[in-house]
């Protein structure tokens, strides 16, 4: 009886769901072979255009998809794009690279509930060498 209590009172937590506005000049403009991966695989947490699902709306998921979120708009975020300092760009791409690469990103927890997220070997390919040519931008 007490788990359901917590767990109700819970729900009463209010959670971050929101996507800021994006500035499309300073937005990520990619071609849209490299597009079409990014949303599907990415954005919803490395970007301002996050689709929440219903169960980010139910404590205690809601906590962890928030904190996901977050940290991924932090660590990268292709709505601004071009306000990252390039240092730090270079690192961000280089991760990026190396995440892919590994199976390490996409999140494997992410690709639990969205299987239209996991990446084929040839989309890999697509995306991290897209990635590799902004190293030289």
């Amino acid at each position: 009886m007490i788990f359901i209590i917590i767990l109700i009172a819970l729900q009463l937590i209010p959670i971050e769901r929101s996507n800021p506005s994006t500035d499309q000049n300073i937005a990520l403009h990619p071609p849209k072979e490299v597009e079409s991966i990014l949303k599907k695989a990415c954005y919803d947490c490395h970007s301002n255009e996050t689709k929440w699902p219903f169960y980010a709306n139910i404590a205690p998921l809601s906590f962890s998809i928030s904190s996901h979120i977050k940290d991924g708009r932090k660590a990268l975020n292709f709505s601004e794009w071009k306000n990252i300092d390039p240092k730090i760009k270079t690192k961000r791409i280089q991760r990026a690279i190396k995440t892919i690469k590994n199976g390490m990103m996409p999140l494997p927890t992410y690709l639990w509930l969205h299987d239209e997220a996991k990446l084929t070997k040839e989309e890999k390919r697509v995306l991290t060498t897209w990635l590799k040519d902004q190293l030289g931008n």
